[in-house]
């Protein structure tokens, strides 16, 4: 496998993860060469002090990669790009992406002497620009080993090595279909204390400290969605991707989650209602509209943040 001790790393996609993935790189030492797209993504990137090209295939052989993109499809076209050129040590996808692009991006760049590792990563922006996020990381030990610089850089050691590749991007999509089903169940509970008359604030601030307590019921629902900011960074678009995602990754395997099933088709419906790019808090208005500021979609009773989807 090849190897290098060059701190030199490319990011791939500068949205609101990417970008401040980038800016941890570049605080630690690291000489990072970024791309996106997006001007304006390029163009932010700039101003935090990275270096951008307006064209991938300038960061072919670059011994370290970073993706942080939106689809398993943009994934499969990038990869050979960054391997068309010798010295690439490892590429570590952290997209929620699909185990079977894992599988075969790992195949193509094993052949090269190159590493893949699949390390879809939790954590939100603050995460991203502390490098304090978790990762689930699906790879080959031989892989990992490449590819713990930059892991350890973006996560301080926080990671998990799950098993082979893909199956990184096999539990994050079962973390992100849990987040989505704990969104729907604990925005309903507080629209039944709402209607007894109580505080849903009290209530989640309680329910916090029991047994049915959660980061959304701690976090989530108290910071973005009682608060009317709904300002996540994370779109509905994507959670709602991820959450149809991870029933069918599960399908192709034989299993039926009846309960994420339903959870995904609620998601779908917040979907259409709401449009891609609001943010994902935004489900408690389609779930217990009483308690957000805004209201149910349509409704006059407040306005909604667009909130740009991020990779």
């Amino acid at each position: 496998m090849n190897t290098s001790t060059e701190r030199r790393v490319a990011v791939i996609g500068l949205g609101s993860m990417g970008g401040a993935m980038a800016a941890t790189l570049h605080k630690a030492g690291w000489k990072v060469t970024g791309f996106d797209p997006s001007e304006a993504a390029r163009t932010a990137a700039t101003d935090a002090g990275i270096a951008t090209t307006a064209s991938v295939e300038d960061l072919a052989g670059s011994p370290y990669a970073v993706l942080s993109l939106p689809a398993a499809s943009v994934v499969e076209s990038t990869v050979p790009q960054l391997l068309a050129s010798p010295g690439t040590v490892a590429i570590i996808d952290t997209t929620t992406s699909e185990p079977a692009t894992s599988k075969q991006m790992a195949k193509l760049a094993e052949a090269q002497g190159a590493a893949f590792v699949d390390a879809p990563v939790s954590g939100g922006r603050d995460g991203a620009s502390t490098g304090t996020l978790s990762a689930f990381v699906g790879a080959t030990d031989a892989a990992l080993a490449a590819a713990e610089p930059v892991l350890l850089a973006l996560t301080g050691g926080k990671y998990n090595h799950i098993g082979g590749p893909g199956s990184g991007n096999v539990v994050k999509l079962l973390n992100n279909v849990l987040a989505a089903a704990n969104l729907v169940s604990v925005g309903e509970a507080l629209g039944v204390a709402k209607a007894y008359g109580i505080d849903p604030a009290k209530a989640a601030a309680s329910i916090s400290e029991a047994s049915g307590g959660s980061k959304v019921s701690a976090n989530m629902y108290p910071n973005w969605v009682l608060s009317g900011t709904h300002d996540s960074g994370f779109s509905l678009g994507l959670m709602a991707r991820d959450a149809s995602l991870a029933v069918d990754v599960a399908a192709q395997i034989g299993e039926n989650p009846a309960l994420l099933a339903a959870v995904a088709g609620q998601w779908q419906e917040a979907l259409a209602a709401l449009g891609p790019r609001a943010d994902f808090t935004e489900i408690a208005r389609t779930v217990a509209p009483a308690i957000t500021p805004a209201g149910a979609p349509g409704s006059t009773k407040g306005s909604t943040n667009d909130t740009t989807a991020v990779a």
